[in-house]
């Protein structure tokens, strides 16, 4: 699989520093939807520098506030997707910033939590998540 983050297209990154750049994520889950992605080929976040952690940290700042200007967002997610496990496509790390507008889910409650549904909104009344142990089904 070739890498869609090794060779972007420059027109397409909206902000950059040393190790990183920041660019409009291709199928966006909501207006705004923006990628953090080091240059370097690293498959997670464990993976990469401290420096580079940095640089991604500064550019999801800057990104806040362009959205902020822009868009008016009333809350954020910030995500990483680790693993085949957790979802990952491609194998570059990429921290999603998915700005949030009141009412563009019925109900946000749990938020990032909600990526195992049946567990996420832990308010339910009667609804106290099983979590599976080892070997338990």
């Amino acid at each position: 699989m070739t890498c869609p983050f090794c060779n972007i297209d420059p027109d397409r990154i909206v902000d950059k520093n040393d190790s990183a750049f920041a660019l409009d994520d291709g199928f966006p889950v909501n207006p705004g939807h923006t990628l953090i992605v080091p240059r370097r080929h690293v498959s997670s976040w464990f993976e990469a520098t401290d420096s580079e952690r940095r640089d991604i940290e500064r550019l999801l700042d800057q990104a806040r506030k362009r959205l902020d200007a822009r868009l008016s967002p009333t809350g954020y997610n910030i995500g990483i997707n680790i693993g085949v496990a957790a979802g990952q496509t491609v194998p570059h790390l990429h921290v999603h910033l998915i700005p949030r507008f009141r009412g563009d889910v019925d109900d946000p409650t749990g938020g990032v939590r909600l990526v195992i549904p049946e567990r996420g909104n832990y308010r339910l009344s009667g609804l106290i998540p099983k979590v599976p142990k080892n070997g338990d089904e």
